[in-house]
């Protein structure tokens, strides 16, 4: 995966637990982050660390746009965009990081 690809991103608790849509330019290095506890916030005090859903953009403003808009979405909408891409609530670090436990 290119480091520098715009992308949204959803993590969760757990399954149909509480979540968090953010937006990056580099989305391994943002995950890892969120899952060291290196971004304080809302993600961090709610312990979501669980990388769900993610979409790549081809420009950032994309991204900004695309993520706006999630956030405006109702929760059955954005559980529903989870089940239909990811039915197992599967954490998704690996997919974009390649092993488990490497660093961007």
């Amino acid at each position: 995966m290119d480091a520098k690809q715009p992308a949204v991103y959803m993590l969760a608790s757990a399954r149909n637990g509480t979540l968090y849509i953010g937006v990056t330019s580099d989305l391994a290095k943002r995950i890892w982050q969120h899952r060291n506890n290196c971004a304080p916030g809302f993600a961090e005090s709610h312990d979501i660390h669980t990388l769900v859903f993610y979409e790549l953009h081809a420009s950032i403003e994309e991204a900004i746009a695309r993520e706006k808009r999630l956030k405006k979405w109702n929760r059955m909408w954005k559980l529903r965009l989870i089940e239909e891409r990811n039915p197992e609530w599967r954490d998704l670090w690996e997919d974009i990081i390649g092993s488990p436990g490497s660093q961007p």
